[in-house]
């Protein structure tokens, strides 16, 4: 896919094999910081979980399907963080949730806010999407800040939506239509 959405300094393209080394340095500072938010199987998976390699190759085939698109970010051509605009449904449904991560070292800086926004806004437009979720554990203030400031509505809790850090854990349901998103979301928020 060569997809890549920009905002001065700060690009998302597709994840490739070659942000491996990144990639991974990047999750392992951010070990203590991510982990309490990531997803993780439940004990009766038994496929170990995927190496990098074998990730890219999956969020490849589901974008050549039109399912889920998995964004590097990167500032300054410096691996940052991913966002995932994922469980694209068309028909009548047009819809996607985007997920999101970013390391400490640049958090709250607006990166992550104008990178959801830049997928957003390529959601609603080239996409032509109808609705976008983003589902956040209620303890992650950082995340529910990023879809406050794009103007999500909270939708309310969805118990035992995702297996994360362990168990089933509590998300709230954050939505945005196209309807509710004309003027684009990029603008919303100010480059940090």
């Amino acid at each position: 896919m060569p997809l890549t959405l920009t905002d001065g300094e700060l690009r998302l393209r597709p994840l490739a094999p070659s942000d491996a080394r990144a990639w991974s340095e990047v999750r392992r500072r951010n070990y203590a910081w991510l982990t309490p938010w990531d997803a993780t199987n439940p004990p009766e998976t038994v496929d170990p979980p995927p190496t990098f390699r074998q990730m890219v190759r999956r969020f490849r085939a589901e974008a050549r399907a039109g399912r889920s698109i998995a964004m590097a970010v990167t500032v300054q051509e410096t691996f940052v963080g991913q966002v995932t605009l994922g469980g694209i449904t068309w028909g009548s449904l047009r819809s996607a949730y985007i997920g999101y991560w970013i390391d400490q070292a640049v958090a709250g800086r607006g990166y992550m806010p104008r990178s959801v926004a830049l997928v957003g806004d390529y959601a609603f437009g080239p996409l032509q999407l109808h609705r976008l979720e983003i589902n956040v554990r209620p303890e992650n203030a950082a995340s529910i800040r990023v879809a406050q400031k794009l103007g999500f509505r909270e939708e309310g809790m969805r118990r035992r939506y995702l297996h994360i850090n362990g168990d089933w854990r509590d998300h709230i349901a954050f939505a945005l239509t196209v309807e509710e998103a004309r003027d684009g979301l990029l603008h919303r928020v100010s480059r940090g």
